[in-house]
C-alpha cells in the first residue's frame, strides 16, 4: 500500500509522515532536502537552477515510486511526483524562472514517467494558510529557506488548491492544519488517524 502526503513548504508533511509511519508501522520515505545537490543553488539563483532542480526531483520521485511497487511493503511518502509537475515547475515557468523550452521538455518527461507508475492508494493533502506556513518554516530554521518570499508561498498555495480541486487519481483526504497541532497534541493526531483509518480500511 502506498500512502502519500502532499502540501506546501512548511505544511507539516515530514512531521506527519514520521508520526504515521510510527503509528502504522509503515516504511517512511522522505524528501532528501539535505542531500539535494541543487537546493542551495536554486534558492540563491532560481532562474539558473530551476530546470536542474525539477529534473532532479522528478528522477528521484520516479525512482521512489518504482521501488514502492517492487518491494510490496506498506509505505508512506513525503511529497509526490505530481506536486513537482503540477505545482512547482509550472509556478517557476509562470514566474519567468524557467523558460518555456525547459518547461515543455520537463513536462513531456513527466508525462512519459507518469505512464509507468501508479498513483498512491491514498493522498493526504495538508491545507495551511500563509501565516501558518511562514511560522513553521521559521521554526525549523533551514538556512536555504530563509530567502523564500511570501508571494512565492502564496502562488504555490493557489496552485495546490487548484490541483486538489481536480484530483481524481484515487482516494483523497484533506486535512486543515491551521487549527490543529498533530505533533504536540495527541488528540489532534488521534483525529487525523481516525480519518485515515476510515479511508484505509476501504483499500483492503
Amino acid at each position: 500500500m502506498h500512502i502519500a502526503i502532499a502540501g506546501n513548504i512548511g505544511s507539516g508533511k515530514t512531521t506527519l509522515t514520521s508520526l504515521l509511519a510510527k503509528h502504522y508501522k509503515w516504511e517512511p520515505h522522505f524528501e532528501d532536502a539535505d542531500e539535494n545537490p541543487y537546493l542551495n543553488d536554486f534558492y540563491n539563483d532560481m532562474q539558473r537552477w530551476s530546470f536542474n532542480l525539477q529534473v532532479y526531483f522528478l528522477n528521484n520521485r520516479f525512482s521512489q515510486v518504482q521501488e514502492f511497487r517492487n518491494n510490496k511493503k506498506n509505505v508512506i511518502q513525503d511529497r509526490t511526483i505530481y506536486e513537482d509537475a503540477y505545482i512547482f515547475a509550472p509556478n517557476l515557468h509562470a514566474m519567468g524562472l524557467m523558460t518555456s523550452r525547459d518547461f515543455e521538455s520537463y513536462f513531456s518527461l513527466f508525462k512519459l514517467m507518469e505512464s509507468f507508475i501508479a498513483p498512491p492508494d491514498l493522498l493526504i493533502y495538508l491545507r495551511a494558510s500563509i501565516p501558518v506556513l511562514v511560522d513553521q518554516i521559521s521554526n525549523r530554521g533551514r538556512e536555504y529557506e530563509e530567502s523564500i518570499r511570501l508571494d512565492y508561498l502564496k502562488r504555490l498555495n493557489e496552485r495546490y488548491e487548484a490541483w486538489i480541486s481536480t484530483y481524481d487519481q484515487g482516494k483523497l483526504l484533506v486535512i486543515d492544519v491551521d487549527n490543529i497541532n498533530f505533533l504536540e497534541n495527541k488528540e489532534d493526531l488521534g483525529n487525523v488517524i481516525s480519518k485515515i483509518d476510515a479511508e484505509v480500511h476501504g483499500l483492503f
